[in-house]
């Protein structure tokens, strides 16, 4: 049996090029991370930068999936690389042009612009993100995206791998202005490849012709996702799940490069991000299950036990086997709510439902970024280095450094809601509903020739059609598809029709009239 989904040359090449991609702008995006602190010794300008960062992400992320929506997938992908490559170029022109020490004084303007404009270059990537997720939809079989999405979160964990340890190295080594020479022929590198990459199975946009067809639409976006009951209580989950990640965002690199070297925290996160590449070959290797709500729930109780223990002393040990761990989880978390959103959102509208999604699942952890970064700085750490805070951290969490103790006592804070949120969840309405939702939308295995029965229906016979009550479906031997292309779309209102493979011929799906948004 295979341990890997068929996803195909094409997926392969786009899924290899986006992975580069990540790397080359996260190395960039880190680099900046680690050489700010360095500099500027502030952990303020790095819980600034984090928070920016996901703000910028949040803002960009409906439009990103309306452009997504709106063009083909391949197109979106050059164009996001054209804008980071000439983003960057200006970032290594600017950088060249101001002073060393006028960069750094946070007093004066150069050293926000800088970061602006390698944030903006970075936050650009993100549109290839979205338009991959749409593209796990289009070339890969129903049956194997869970695992498919295993595969783009491998790739995530390889890219985290490199990036952590070639960041760190870098600005210890060369410094920033050869990190953005490195960076930026990068990227013109992955341009390169991917106008040699061609993608026949989507031959238009598929919401080509259709009344929304070049505008944002977040009502008609909105709608979908009410449509798919508990879809909008997934997504307000994974917001608040953010809002307390955001803590571990603005305060990690603060806590690891108090205990290391700035070249051996790149090490030390490169070896941890092996857990992105175990978490997702372990969901490409066996799937979600059959219910990956749950799995995302209990993943994330997992991420908060470990999030409020790995810095509960400060032992080097600790911190790393802790943080391993939590990468381990998130492409599991990630995985599942992707492939959720895949089974139960029409393909036309997947850009926007998955930028949407980013938008306020991303909005949060700036919030917590902006928040936590200076009350961390002005007033828990000098806590944690008065002596009556000495006295009453060490029982709990142990002696070392005021910056490290009192950072311990946030994660273990922020950690502990997190287990609590997603206990409450796991007992919530919503997530039975979104359980119900998901389970209608997925049609069951090909080999027993049945098709799903939308609510109220009884299943069709084999090789009969499925039909919405008041719709009339074509034959299926009526629908056309490109070769190598899978279609299928799925929501709580529409059933899905599916043909069992015969003569080894491929799998098809019927993609049923979608609600009007």
């Amino acid at each position: 049996m295979s341990t890997l989904p068929p996803v195909g040359r094409t997926f392969g090449h786009l899924l290899v090029n986006t992975a580069v991609a990540g790397l080359t702008t996260s190395f960039l995006w880190f680099a900046l991370t680690f050489w700010a602190y360095l500099e500027t010794r502030s952990v303020l300008a790095t819980g600034v930068i984090g928070g920016a960062y996901m703000l910028f992400v949040s803002a960009s992320s409906i439009m990103f999936g309306s452009v997504v929506d709106h063009h083909r997938k391949i197109v979106v992908m050059r164009a996001s690389s054209v804008s980071t490559l000439v983003l960057f170029v200006l970032a290594g022109l600017f950088y060249a042009r101001v002073p060393g020490a006028d960069m750094t004084d946070l007093s004066q303007p150069w050293f926000w612009v800088f970061a602006v404009l390698i944030l903006i270059g970075a936050i650009v990537e993100h549109m290839r993100n979205i338009a991959l997720s749409t593209c796990v939809t289009i070339l890969v079989p129903e049956g194997e995206r869970d695992r498919a999405n295993g595969l783009v979160g491998t790739a995530q964990g390889i890219t985290f791998l490199a990036t952590s340890v070639l960041s760190g190295l870098s600005i210890g080594f060369l410094g920033m202005g050869w990190t953005l020479v490195v960076a930026t022929i990068a990227v013109a590198v992955g341009l390169v490849h991917l106008l040699l990459v061609r993608m026949p199975q989507e031959t238009e946009p598929a919401s080509a012709g259709s009344d929304d067809h070049g505008r944002v639409d977040i009502r008609g976006s909105i709608a979908i996702i009410a449509a798919s009951a508990g879809l909008f209580a997934l997504i307000f989950f994974s917001a608040f799940n953010n809002f307390v990640g955001g803590v571990y965002m603005a305060l990690m690199d603060p806590y690891g490069l108090e205990m290391f070297e700035v070249e051996v925290w790149g090490l030390v996160l490169g070896a941890t991000s092996l857990g992105f590449i175990v978490g997702g070959g372990l969901v490409a290797r066996f799937g979600l299950g059959p219910r990956p709500v749950r799995t995302l729930l209990l993943g994330v109780v997992a991420m908060g036990v470990l999030g409020s223990l790995f810095t509960v002393r400060e032992w080097a040990w600790l911190y790393v086997v802790g943080i391993f761990a939590y990468m381990c989880l998130i492409p599991v978390v990630e995985a599942a709510e992707q492939t959720v959103i895949q089974r139960v959102v029409p393909l036309q509208r997947q850009g926007r439902v998955f930028g949407f999604a980013m938008a306020v699942e991303t909005a949060a952890a700036p919030l917590t970024a902006f928040l936590i970064a200076p009350i961390a700085d002005r007033w828990i750490i000098p806590f944690a280095d008065s002596e009556a805070g000495r006295l009453a951290l060490e029982p709990l969490l142990g002696a070392g450094t005021p910056v490290s103790r009192g950072i311990a006592l946030v994660f273990l804070a922020a950690g502990l809601v997190m287990v609590l949120v997603a206990l409450l969840a796991l007992a919530s309405p919503g997530y039975r509903a979104l359980s119900r939702t998901y389970a209608v939308a997925t049609p069951p295995a090909a080999a027993e020739g049945q098709v799903a029965p939308a609510p109220g229906q009884d299943a069709a016979a084999p090789g009969q059609d499925a039909a919405a009550p008041g719709q009339d479906v074509p034959p299926l031997d009526q629908v056309a598809t490109a070769p190598g292309q899978i279609v299928v779309t799925a929501s709580s209102a529409a059933a899905v029709a599916v043909v069992t493979p015969m003569d080894g011929h491929d799998q098809h799906t019927e993609e049923e009239p979608q609600p009007s948004a």
